[in-house]
């Protein structure tokens, strides 16, 4: 018998602990809780339509997850990849164009699926302490460290007015792009921002003189 059709038919009562799946199956449930919500919404997914999508049994997956809220931070948890962690080029200026490439480039989660647990966070507190424990609270705490260490190395001061609010602005725009313009917010939109927008505000360069754009796709 296969380790599917384990999943599937025993239901004796030694099934009813904890079963042990393997990495790859363990992934193939993630991915299809992830998938769910980005097409369908967090409120619409069941552990019902997920068993069904990956051919297993309810039971299999209540033994691993007891709540669709356990489900689904085990699976954000899995997704999750840290964007700016380990950025550090040894000055402030430099640090904020590296986040605004890795951010652009796609590696700061997903899109969709940010905005369908966002939306449903509003009204779940569990999730909404899910979604800054897995996504946000990592790359808030990495922006704080670049700023701190500017601070450290005297190129920016540390009661400077702008400091508090440039991880919501870096954050913000990388969400709202889509929102505002119907454009994903790529690496050359977001290296303009950080350029015509952060670095003057923070004193770390001047504004790009009037008329000069960057190569890339056009604001």
């Amino acid at each position: 018998m296969t380790a599917q059709a384990a999943e599937v038919t025993d239901e004796n009562p030694a099934a009813s602990r904890r079963s042990k799946l393997t990495p790859e199956r363990e992934q193939e449930f993630y991915e299809a809780v992830l998938d769910q919500i980005r097409r369908c919404g967090y409120d619409a997914l069941t552990m019902e339509g997920i068993a069904l999508r990956t051919r297993c049994s309810k039971s299999t997956l209540y033994r691993q997850w007891r709540t669709k809220q356990q489900f689904v931070a085990a699976a954000l948890r899995a997704h999750s990849r840290e964007c700016f962690s380990g950025i550090d080029t040894g000055n402030l200026r430099d640090d904020l164009l590296a986040a605004a490439r890795a951010a652009g480039s796609g590696r700061f989660g997903d899109t969709l699926l940010v905005q369908a647990m966002a939306q449903a966070a509003l009204h779940d507190p569990e999730l909404k302490k899910v979604l800054r424990e897995t996504l946000l609270d990592p790359e808030l705490a990495a922006i704080g460290a670049m700023l701190d260490r500017g601070v450290a190395r005297g190129e920016l001061r540390a009661d400077h007015p702008a400091r508090p609010y440039v991880a919501s602005q870096l954050l913000g725009v990388l969400r709202m792009r889509a929102f505002v313009d119907g454009k994903h917010a790529d690496t050359a939109y977001m290296e303009r921002f950080v350029r015509a927008v952060l670095l003057p505000v923070l004193g770390l360069e001047a504004p790009e003189a009037a008329g000069e754009r960057e190569t890339g796709e056009s604001p």
